[in-house]
Parts: C-alpha cells; structure tokens; sequence
C-alpha cells in the first residue's frame, strides 16, 4: 500500500518598510543618550531636527560634526536641534568622538553597526546621511550639507 503524503506551504510575502522620503512623516525612534537614558525623536517634535547618522571611525562624518558644531549654538536657540544617530558598535569610541568633536546636541546610539534595526529601518548604507525634519516632524530633505543645509534650517525656523 502506498501512502500519499501532501504538504501545505504557505507563502508568506515580507514587504520591508519603504526608506523614509521627502514628505513623510518621520518614523519614531527611540535610542539611549550618553548617559543611558532613552530619548524619542517626538520629543523633539516643535522644533526644526537634523536626523545625522554617523560613526566615530567615519572621517566624513566628523568632518561634517566640523560645521555642525560651528551652526549649532546660534540656531539652537531659534529651535534647532539635532539627533545624532551613532551606529558605533563600540559605545566607548562614540563617547570619546563626541567629546573630541565638542558637539553639544543630542547624541544617541545604536550599536549594532549597519545591521542596527534603526539603521535598517532607513535602509543607511552610507554614512554621513541625514534628513532634515520641519518642525511637525515631516521629513523636507536628506543629505544637506555646509551652507545649503545652514540655509535651509534657517528657512524653516522663519516659518
């Protein structure tokens, strides 16, 4: 006698969240500071925030901290902030660059290098990359740099 075996397969169909884009709305995210503490990007939300990815051991991304630390002081007071996003896997080496940086925004990190879930979740695969949210947490641009960023958290923080 033979037997008959069937087998059932469900197909299950996984569609990865689309990258964040010009005109959306930020995705939350939640991530410890310095100190240990958890900091929500809503927290923020009020203010004009530059989402900046990053890592102590990229030299674009600390050279880019360069400018940021020399816009920072004047726009914060007006409303800026920034959410610097480390995917540092080693949390002593980001600590260390952000006091050798000397920059005074809001720090956190993730540090599951480029396979961190944040990191996922935007779909970094470069490194400096930021957005640029206005201050109801829509995202207006990504990867402004120098004077066109400067001018562009000027144009919102007028709104």
């Amino acid at each position: 006698m033979k037997k008959i075996i069937f087998a059932s397969f469900i197909l299950i169909s996984i569609t990865a969240a689309a990258q964040p884009a010009i005109g959306d709305l930020s995705p939350e995210i939640t991530l410890k500071d310095l100190k240990g503490n958890p900091v929500s990007l809503s927290s923020l939300k009020g203010k004009v925030v530059l989402i900046d990815f990053w890592a102590s051991w990229c030299g674009p991304c600390r050279r880019a901290n360069k400018h940021l630390v020399s816009i920072y002081p004047s726009l914060k007071n007006k409303g800026f902030e920034i959410y610097g996003i480390s995917i540092d896997e080693d949390t002593n080496d980001w600590k260390k660059a952000v006091t050798a940086d000397k920059s005074h925004w809001v720090h956190v990190n993730e540090n599951g290098g480029w396979n961190a879930p944040v990191a996922t979740q935007w779909k970094i695969d470069q490194i400096p990359t930021n957005y640029l949210l206005d201050q109801q947490g829509k995202i207006i641009a990504r990867d402004l740099e120098g004077r066109e960023l400067e001018k562009a958290v000027k144009a919102l923080l007028k709104k």
